[in-house]
């Protein structure tokens, strides 16, 4: 019986390699770039899986050109780049990697707010350019201890940014009272999202990107906010409005933002800027900006690839894969109820 054909939209580590082609047919884009679009349907049309990533976009117009997919293992925590409901409805199973990003998110959040707060990469850049004469009253920042921390979002990063910030000694609020563990975090006080806003130091986004949540923080957010509080964005780009941030920076009404993610990554919402606002590249001084690098540690990007691609075995196999995020008809599965992010609400509008 010839081997199931399994497509991987970008290079993977050897041993994510050699698990898929013990059982299949293999096709990895091999680049540093992700292909165009219109060489990833080429090569999907006849395959069985896939192996997706947060540089792919999969909807109703791919799903319909290639009939024979039947499985999505998507190397991500967050998919919002997956059209489920046309998944579900095209029979095509899609798993996801629940828990390995959680932890070096978390990390990640941590150093932004440190880099930012306190200046790091402004230092750097003025010591390799102007050399170093000693030390001069100058990049006074913002430190951490006894800071007031906002997270947007108290699911698996929220609380694992929260039990990271409490040996900083910071006051910690939260507005996700649906996820509030009961009795597990009795330093974080639960309130109304717009009494976190106004109250905090700090905002630090935790959150899925949904229709909901998709600029979640604006102008609006943004106006309530007292002056001098710091945004940190490691979760998805559009939970802000670039251009409202760049405004606020510029008024001075907010002292810096630091951010992992961008607007322009979101490739299921419609209208997505095409690049990063370039007054956020060109604020050295009050923005760290970092590649979507949050769950670049070697070890848990290999996990991450390894589950992924032990999902898609499992449905060549014949077995239910785990991690499923949605039953197509026809399919025993048990489905993650409770995934970070929250069950895909469709950014674009597509049904």
């Amino acid at each position: 019986m010839e081997k199931k054909k399994i497509v991987v939209t970008n290079r993977v580590f050897p041993e994510t390699r050699a698990l898929l082609e013990a059982h299949a047919r293999v096709v990895v884009n091999e680049a540093d770039e992700p292909w165009p679009a219109d060489t990833l349907l080429d090569h999907c049309k006849n395959a069985y899986g896939l192996m997706a990533f947060m540089t792919d976009s999969i909807g109703e117009d791919f799903l319909a050109a290639c009939p024979g997919l039947r499985v999505i293992g998507a190397a991500l925590k967050g998919y919002d780049n997956i059209d489920l409901d046309a998944c579900t409805r095209a029979g095509v199973t899609v798993t996801i990697v629940p828990d390995l990003l959680t932890v070096p998110t978390a990390e990640l959040a941590i150093g932004l707010m440190l880099s930012l707060g306190r200046n790091i990469l402004a230092g750097d850049t003025a010591i390799r350019k102007n050399g170093f004469a000693g030390w001069r009253p100058s990049l006074y920042g913002a430190g951490l201890d006894g800071a007031t921390v906002g997270i947007l979002g108290f699911g698996l990063v929220g609380q694992a940014i929260a039990e990271r910030l409490h040996p900083f000694r910071c006051r910690l609020l939260t507005s996700d009272s649906a996820r509030r563990p009961e009795g597990a975090f009795p330093h974080v006080t639960f309130m109304d999202m717009d009494d976190v806003i106004a109250e905090a130091d700090w905002i630090v986004l935790a959150l899925p990107l949904t229709a909901e949540t998709q600029h979640l923080i604006g102008r609006a957010a943004i106006a309530r906010m007292k002056p001098g509080a710091r945004i940190v964005n490691p979760a998805r780009g559009s939970l802000v409005d670039e251009a409202a941030i760049a405004d606020a920076l510029a008024t001075g009404h907010i002292a810096g933002y630091a951010a992992d993610v961008f607007e322009c990554e979101d490739w299921a919402r419609d209208g997505r800027p095409g690049d990063v606002d370039p007054r956020l590249l060109a604020d050295g001084a009050r923005t760290v900006l970092t590649p979507h690098i949050g769950s670049a540690v070697t070890h848990v990007r290999r996990d991450i690839e390894l589950s992924a691609a032990r999902s898609i075995v499992d449905a060549i196999a014949g077995r239910p894969p785990a991690h499923a995020v949605n039953a197509p008809a026809g399919t025993l599965l048990e489905v993650i109820e409770d995934a970070e992010p929250a069950p895909h609400k469709n950014v674009s509008g597509r049904r």
